[in-house]
Formats: structure tokens, sequence, C-alpha cells
């Protein structure tokens, strides 16, 4: 009987408990991915009541969650798009685009490919078929299929890509699709004739960043606008559950604000990425 109670009573402290938490729900974007894990746990810190749940399925994903309110708050590596600003003016919302970070799209390969730099007119090349060996770039250049990785269409890091690179042509049918950045770094890892392209924050000494037109992808040429391949990283929040008001108190605000707080701001940079406010 004794054991009964007992456990009845843990029931309902931790029913209690769960009345008292604060749900805060995170989506979209892959590359945002890191910086956010590293908010979440400082932020859970200062406030342990809160109960955070952060996915990295692709900028469009964490937008559509905004769109049927299945997210406070949207990563996202691009902007909203013309259709995504159509649609939110038709239903009457307001999605609030916070700048929080800056990126560079690394071009990157196997470690023991002699290649150190590349052009965006041989990307794009490569991601349209035009080129599909590596001795086609440099005679001087071993022989060998490339292995073109790309991420998906519900990418920001696409769509970047696609702008930027592929000048919105399509990518060949050979370009091996995976849904997150993590299996591009492994697969480049794996495999000696591959390349891929990905956030500073998934850089690692593993790998090998190509110059892209000859620069290189560094902080300073990102900031400077030099390196080809940058951009701006967001959040983006509606301000309709707040009455179409800035909201002055609760996770969404508190959140927000430690994201571009001096301490969130270091964060990114511990992220691997390039701060919106500060020095760099």
């Amino acid at each position: 009987m004794r054991k009964v109670i007992l456990v009845g009573w843990m029931m309902v402290m931790v029913m209690s408990l769960s009345l008292f938490a604060t749900n805060l729900v995170v989506r979209g974007s892959n590359t945002v991915y890191p910086i956010t894990q590293l908010w979440l746990e400082a932020f859970k810190e200062m406030d342990p009541e809160v109960v955070a749940t952060l996915e990295g399925a692709g900028s469009s994903t964490g937008i559509r969650g905004l769109f049927n309110e299945t997210t406070d708050i949207a990563n996202s590596s691009r902007f909203l798009s013309a259709r995504e600003i159509e649609d939110m003016n038709q239903a009457g919302r307001y999605f609030v685009s916070l700048v929080i970070a800056y990126d560079g799209i690394a071009v990157v390969v196997n470690k023991s490919n002699p290649i150190e730099e590349i052009s965006l007119e041989t990307l794009k090349a490569i991601y349209t078929g035009t080129i599909n060996n590596w001795n086609q770039i440099d005679p001087n250049l071993p022989s060998g299929r490339i292995a073109v990785f790309s991420r998906s269409t519900a990418s920001g890091t696409y769509e970047t890509w696609s702008e930027k690179v592929l000048l919105n042509e399509r990518m060949h049918p050979s370009v091996q699709v995976v849904e997150s950045t993590q299996a591009e770094v492994e697969n480049i890892r794996r495999n000696v004739n591959s390349i891929a392209y990905i956030g500073l924050g998934y850089v690692t000494d593993e790998l090998k960043v190509l110059r892209v037109n000859g620069i290189s992808c560094t902080v300073d040429n990102v900031l400077t606008g030099l390196y080809p391949i940058s951009r701006p990283l967001f959040m983006f929040f509606d301000l309709k559950p707040f009455g179409f008001k800035w909201p002055d108190q609760g996770v969404v605000s508190d959140f927000i604000t430690f994201a571009l707080s001096p301490k969130g701001q270091a964060l990114v940079a511990q992220a691997g990425y390039i701060p919106a406010y500060g020095d760099k």
C-alpha cells in the first residue's frame, strides 16, 4: 500500500512540474542547427524549466512549421521566398526576420585530392553534368569520376548554391542528394573522388577546403563580400500569437534576446560561424 501511495505521489510531482515547464520548439536549417544547439544548452542552464525541441531538417521545413504552427522559431539559411511572403500575407501572418550570423559555403573535397582551388564556372559544370572527371578540370589531376554530393531542395544551403553557383539551372541527375550536412561530410571523408558544399561550422581538419575564384573561405573574406558564396543566417518567428506586437516577455522573447546578446553571439563563433553582432 505504501508503495502505491509513493508511486502515486511521484506521478503527481512529475505532473506538477510539467505544468510549470515552458516549451520551446525550434525547427529548420541544418546549417543553423549547431548554433542553436549551443544556445539551447546555455539557455536551459539559465532557465531549467524550459523544455526545448530542436530539429534540423532544412530551412523550408522550419518555415512550413511557422505556417502550420508546429514551431515557435524557424531557423533558416535563406530569406523567405516570394511565394512564402505571398502566402504569409494571404494568411494574415507576419514573420519577423532576424539575422543571427553570417556564413560562407565552403567547397570541400577529400584531403588526398591534390586540387587547391576551383572556379564558380567549373563548379557549375560539375553540378550540371558537363564535367564528370577530375582530369577534365586539370590534366595534372588524377583520372577519376567525380562523386558529387548536394543537400536536398528543402535546404536553404541548396537554394543559395542554386542561386550563386548553378545560376538556377537544374542539377544533373547523377548528383547524390543527402538530407544532412553531416552526411556530406562523411561521404567526403570516405570517397577520394568526392566534392560537396557545406557551411563553415561543419568544416574540420579532416576535409580540404578549396579556394573559389582564388578566394579563401575565411571570416574576413565572408564579411567583406570577397568570398563569392556567402550569406546571412536567419531566425523567423510569427508575430500573430503576440497580437502583432513585439513580445517583451515569455520564452520566445527571452530566447531571442539571449541569441542576440554578447554571450549568444560568442556561441555563434564557437560553432564555427561569424557573429552578426560584435567585432566578428
